[in-house]
Parts: C-alpha cells; sequence; structure tokens
C-alpha cells in the first residue's frame, strides 16, 4: 500500500515539473494565438520529426501528451429569461435580469506517439459540469426511491483518432475528428478568443465544437496549411428556427446515422508575418439521414443539402490581435424538410425539434484587442493585459422567398472587455455586451466574469 502511494506521488510530481518547465520555456507559443490549431495532434506531429531526425524519444511517459483548457464563467443577463420574450416582447420589458454560473467547457487532452508516424488523439469534455444523477429514498413518500437528475450537462467524446504520418505534408487521421469550418471550431480554445463564452454568431448557425466521425487528410508545406475530410452528415430532423444547422451533428442514439456522406475542407495560408488567413467549407445532404427514413412519393428526391462557405484570418504581431470570420450556409428543399419537420413524431420523448428552419443563415463578426503590457520592458514577455472590442451579426433563419421572417433572429452584438494572462496558460476576462434586436423586441445587455485556462501538463 505504501508502495503505491509512493509510486502515484512520483508520478503526480513528474507531472507538475512538466508543466512547470513547460510554462517556463522561454519559445513557448503566445498563450493569445497558439502556433498549433489543435494542441494535441501537432504536438504528436512535431514528436514524428523529431523522431525522424535521429532525435528518438523513448519510455511511456516520453511518448505521452496531457493536456486540456476549461472555463468558469459568472454572468448577469439584464433582461428577462422568461421564454416568452420574443412572442410577447412588450409583457417583459420592464423585468428584472438574471445571474448565471457556468462551467462552459471542461476538456481532457490526450495523446500518444506509438511510433513509426502512428499516433492517437482524443479529448473527452465536460460540457457545463457534466451530469449528476442519484437515487434518493424519499422518508416524507413511504420510503419511496426516486431518481434525482442533480445536475444538466453533457459528457462527450469529442475527438478520438489514429493518425499516421508519412512526412509533414501528408496525414491521414481516422476517427473521431473535429470539422474545421469556420474560425470557432478550428480555434476554440478559451485563450484563442477574447469572450468570456465563444464567439455568438458562429455558435448559434453551425455546431461548435463541429465533431464527427470520419477522415481526414491534411499537411503542411511551406506557408500553406490544408485539411480535406469525409464524415457523416447532418440530420435535418434537428435543424431549427434559432440555430439553423446548429443541432443537425447530434444524435440521441447510440450510434451516429449516416444515410449520407458529406465533405469539408481548410486551408490556411502563412505567407505574410503574423498574419493567418483561412478559407473553409462543407457541403452534404441531410434529409432522410435519420434512423427512420419517409418514402413517401412528395418526399421523392428531397436531399436537404446543406453548402456552407467560411472566411477567417488572424493577424497577431506588434502587441496588438485582430480576428475576423464570415459564414454564409444555405440550405436545399428547405420547403420540404419544414413539411415534414412540422409533422413528424410530437410525443413527449420526441427528440425531434419540430421546429421551421431557414433557407440560409449568416454570421460576420470581427475582434481586436491591444496588449498594453507589451509596451512596458518588464512586462512585455511575462504577462499580458488586452484591452478589446468585438462587434457580430448574425442571423440564424433567413426565410425562402415568400415565407414570414422571423425578425427576432435578425441580432447585432457589441462587446468591450479586458483579458489579463498572468501567465501563458491562464487568462482573466471581463466583458460587458449588448445585444441589438430590432422593433418590438427588447435590447440583450449583459455582463460577464470569467477565468479561463489552456495548456499541457505533460508533452
Amino acid at each position: 500500500m505504501r508502495l503505491s502511494r509512493m509510486l502515484l506521488a512520483i508520478a503526480f510530481l513528474a507531472i507538475a515539473f512538466d508543466f512547470q518547465t513547460f510554462a517556463n520555456e522561454k519559445d513557448a507559443p503566445d498563450a493569445a494565438s497558439p502556433v498549433s490549431d489543435d494542441p494535441v495532434a501537432e504536438d504528436i506531429s512535431a514528436s514524428d520529426e523529431d523522431r525522424d531526425s535521429g532525435k528518438k524519444k523513448k519510455g511511456f511517459l516520453n511518448r505521452l501528451t496531457i493536456g486540456g483548457y476549461g472555463e468558469a464563467v459568472m454572468t448577469y443577463n439584464m433582461y428577462s429569461d422568461n421564454f416568452g420574450i420574443y412572442s410577447a416582447p412588450k409583457e417583459y420589458k420592464d423585468d428584472k435580469g438574471h445571474g448565471r454560473f457556468d462551467i462552459p467547457h471542461v476538456v481532457l487532452m490526450l495523446g500518444y506517439d506509438f511510433g513509426k508516424g502512428w499516433s492517437l488523439g482524443m479529448e473527452i469534455e465536460f460540457e457545463h459540469g457534466g451530469t449528476e444523477a442519484a437515487v434518493e429514498r424519499e422518508n416524507e413518500e413511504a420510503g419511496e426511491f426516486e431518481k434525482e437528475i442533480e445536475r444538466g450537462g453533457e459528457v462527450a467524446l469529442e475527438q478520438f483518432w489514429i493518425q499516421k504520418t508519412f512526412f509533414p505534408q501528408l496525414n491521414i487521421r481516422a476517427g473521431h475528428i473535429i470539422v474545421p469550418v469556420g474560425l470557432t471550431n478550428n480555434y476554440h480554445l478559451p485563450t484563442q478568443f477574447f469572450t468570456v463564452y465563444r464567439p455568438e454568431g458562429e455558435n448559434t448557425i453551425f455546431p461548435c465544437t463541429w465533431h464527427e466521425t470520419g477522415i481526414s487528410v491534411w499537411g503542411r508545406a511551406g506557408d500553406w496549411r490544408y485539411e480535406a475530410l469525409m464524415v457523416a452528415g447532418l440530420n435535418s430532423c434537428f435543424f431549427s428556427t434559432a440555430g439553423w444547422v446548429h443541432d443537425g451533428s447530434a444524435s440521441p442514439y447510440e450510434f451516429k446515422p449516416a444515410n449520407h456522406l458529406a465533405g469539408a475542407f481548410r486551408v490556411d495560408n502563412y505567407s505574410v508575418k503574423g498574419l493567418r488567413l483561412g478559407l473553409s467549407g462543407y457541403i452534404g445532404n441531410s434529409f432522410n439521414n435519420d434512423i427512420t427514413t419517409n418514402r413517401a412519393s412528395q418526399f421523392e428526391g428531397v436531399k436537404g443539402t446543406v453548402m456552407i462557405g467560411a472566411f477567417d484570418f488572424e493577424y497577431n504581431d506588434h502587441n496588438l490581435i485582430a480576428r475576423g470570420s464570415f459564414d454564409y450556409g444555405y440550405l436545399g428543399d428547405v420547403e420540404y424538410i419544414n413539411r415534414r419537420n412540422s409533422t413528424q413524431n410530437h410525443t413527449t420523448s420526441s427528440p425531434y425539434a419540430h421546429s421551421l428552419v431557414g433557407q440560409a443563415a449568416m454570421a460576420a463578426g470581427a475582434e481586436v484587442g491591444y496588449d498594453f503590457f507589451g509596451l512596458s520592458p518588464k512586462l512585455k514577455g511575462q504577462q499580458k493585459f488586452y484591452i478589446f472590442g468585438r462587434y457580430e451579426y448574425y442571423d440564424s433563419c433567413i426565410p425562402a422567398e415568400g415565407a414570414t421572417p422571423n425578425n427576432w433572429t435578425n441580432k447585432h452584438r457589441i462587446a468591450a472587455g479586458i483579458n489579463y494572462f498572468p501567465i501563458p496558460e491562464i487568462a482573466i476576462k471581463a466583458e460587458y455586451s449588448h445585444r441589438f434586436l430590432p422593433a418590438p423586441y427588447n435590447p440583450e445587455p449583459s455582463v460577464s466574469l470569467g477565468i479561463v485556462w489552456s495548456g499541457f501538463f505533460k508533452r
């Protein structure tokens, strides 16, 4: 027993030492804009390159990568949280606000280098604290046992893949992988955006973080990085007015229906010092991509093709970070999808959205932050203090011609605040935001505080 405790203590101290060593490295990447777009994957790839150059690593611990990220947030929304704020906005104009504490994401990242170009990567995510359930005996109800849900949330396997690296320009990855469409899906660590929560527009109109099971080919050559993927398609039964195709990647079943496959790509260019330009896209059919299919003659030939195009950029130099993105999506056969979704199973246990969806959706946003500690010779390179501003516009339901619009989905949002990095892996965030909606809907201001982290314990 003592021996096991001693071994556990030694392992803990080794991990702590490795984390401290990483934190003090002079060449550590900028926490506000890491060099890697996928920390676990890129770190594993680096080990392959080291091995190819003769620096062969030995031992289990030297092949293992352990990291993660997380967020803890407090928000006060200065508007009503009643479900009727959009159906009867005048009734809730003078309602009091409401506060929230939340843990949006906590992720454990693991990677392992098997050697000979083979590696593994995985992420286990706990959203909003995970889930808690318990069985309790109610003494006030004749001792009956009852199952109680004590905390809402999700636990998800966000990534789980095996990768074969042939050389830097060619890597093949298969398993559960990130679909890198848009800025946020590819750069979703909390130290990679200024706002307390993930950028609202992209996080509204399509899955974020978007992860699917499939296969991808990726590599980097000179100033270019590319990735092409084949993954399971989205499911139109879960599309909605408020979120467009956001929930279409989810599955309430023990498996993901894949009657349709989809393709996605991403290309990034780094030719200009400090500047990255990215272009990404997605295309795939979504109708009848469920456990049951509708073969009625009225739906013959309906595909429900989802097409998304996105452009994003980031500039990081001279104490300045500027990021921006533009996303536009189009949904084919929307009138047939709405006809089916409005008549599909409406029982209380049904997982379907029962919601109409728009023919298109869009999101555009930009943020700029300046590190004022970079002006100080003593603080530069040691700590960072960004003052930032952000603007975004998004609409999750652009209707087909002749359809009735939902004006409350058309939103502008501004935000301003600070990001303080006492060390590269930790940031303290504060933000005031104001969401503007067209009349007669009420404005939605809020204040948020958060503490976030992102880093490696062992690499």
